[in-house]
């Protein structure tokens, strides 16, 4: 029998089966991907094979993946955690207030989704909360920072409803992934997108300014207006895996189209004179912040990456 990972706890998985019926399995023995030390190896959107054993299921292969978002393990250095599998978009939300996102957490993520080709659109949530110019100004400069990078950006307010319609027209008929921090708003959103799904929601913490965790594992949607969604916990930091120094700029979008410009082919873009890509940041034309993340990240400093004043 075949079907659909709908949610996965850790150790036991939920699968639709073809013929509709919600199975709860777990995998076969030592069930690993080949040349993959994940800790999860079959994950939410993976199509899998199993068999049943009494009234539970016990998967034996899984299919081919079309994608996968990936990150490092958090306890586990030198195994990774796929976070979902064979996704048609993913939407990155971020908040500038109550929790702050910042661009490093961003440009790793995004890297991670050019890798594996998965379209991303950056979500700027909890808008009704930016009141003074200097938040608006904010705002206005992330996303002349992403528009220079060719990202779909959309202004979101779960409150007051603005750009829900927007996010709305976007899943039809797609797969989609939320992704983000801990409280930046992703339930509160799929809530606001199909009201009868009513995922829990908690409140900000005070103290720290950052959100409790409400989504403890993934799990895929199906939504009244003909839309998939695979919902994640939150997450507090993002470590890219697979990635070689010598394609890192490859996955920056406003890079990949002026790396054949540079004099040399095996330009690093960091010391090499008549980098295209330097100049281009001196020109404005790529963001000063883009250019000293994908500086940190060809380092593989993983605890210090660029942050502009105001960021």
């Amino acid at each position: 029998m075949e079907g659909l990972v709908v949610k996965s706890t850790g150790s036991w998985y939920e699968i639709m089966s073809d013929s509709g019926n919600r199975i709860q399995a777990r995998l076969k023995g030592k069930f690993r991907i080949k040349g993959l030390k994940s800790t999860n190896p079959v994950s939410v959107g993976d199509r899998v094979a199993f068999e049943m054993e009494g009234d539970e299921g016990v998967i034996f292969k899984i299919a081919e993946r079309k994608n996968y978002i990936i990150r490092k393990s958090i306890n586990l250095s030198k195994q990774v955690q796929i976070i979902a599998a064979n996704v048609d978009q993913l939407f990155l939300m971020i908040t500038l207030k109550n929790p702050k996102t910042f661009m490093g957490f961003v440009d790793r993520f995004l890297v991670g989704a050019e890798a594996y080709r998965i379209p991303v659109v950056l979500l700027y949530n909890k808008m009704d909360l930016l009141k003074s110019e200097v938040e608006k100004e904010e705002v206005e400069n992330w996303k002349l920072t992403y528009d220079l990078a060719g990202y779909h950006q959309i202004e979101l307010s779960v409150k007051d409803g603005r750009g829900i319609e927007k996010v709305r027209e976007l899943m039809k008929n797609k797969v989609s992934i939320f992704s983000g921090h801990s409280g930046v708003g992703k339930s509160s959103l799929i809530n606001a997108l199909d009201p009868k799904l009513d995922l829990r929601v908690n409140q900000i913490s005070a103290s720290h300014q950052s959100g409790k965790h409400t989504t403890t594992f993934a799990e895929l949607f199906e939504l009244d207006f003909g839309a998939k969604i695979i919902d994640t916990p939150g997450i507090k930091g993002y470590g890219n895996v697979e990635l070689e120094k010598a394609h890192l700029a490859h996955y920056f979008p406003e890079m990949r189209l002026r790396m054949n410009d540079c004099k040399f082919a095996d330009c690093a873009h960091i010391n090499e004179p008549k980098c295209a890509i330097k100049e281009a940041m001196v020109e404005g034309e790529i963001a000063e912040s883009r250019y000293f993340n994908y500086l940190s990240m060809y380092e593989q400093d993983e605890n210090e990456t660029y942050r502009p004043k105001g960021y």
